[in-house]
């Protein structure tokens, strides 16, 4: 298996985790209006909710990390040189026969 797939496997499963955890979360509800108010929170809520906006930072990070990782051990064996669809069209395509050109007649006087 190469270390794409490895990649993407990973990529995979941590996209899960993260859509996981973010259904998991309470919507806050307000947006900025809310955090201003400051309403205050029982401590299990808030630990709970810290723990979850701590892992959902976390996930988006590795995610970030694996995609990038992933570009740079893409090995490119399907390079601009090496495509097959670049070989398809180069076989398909028609093949004109050399033209011949007639030999010169010689000059009469």
């Amino acid at each position: 298996m190469s270390t794409f797939s490895i990649f993407l496997v990973l990529i995979t499963i941590v996209c899960f985790l993260l859509i996981v955890v973010i259904m998991v979360q309470n919507p806050k509800g307000g947006g900025l209006s809310s955090t201003i108010s400051g309403s205050q929170m029982l401590g299990g809520v808030q630990k709970t909710t810290d723990f979850l906006d701590k892992s959902t930072w976390t996930l988006a990070t590795i995610l970030i990390a694996l995609i990038l990782l992933s570009s740079l051990s893409f090995t490119g064996s399907l390079s601009d040189t090496d495509s097959k669809i670049i070989d398809k069209t180069e076989t398909a395509a028609p093949q004109t026969a050399p033209v011949q050109t007639a030999p010169a007649a010689p000059a009469t006087k």
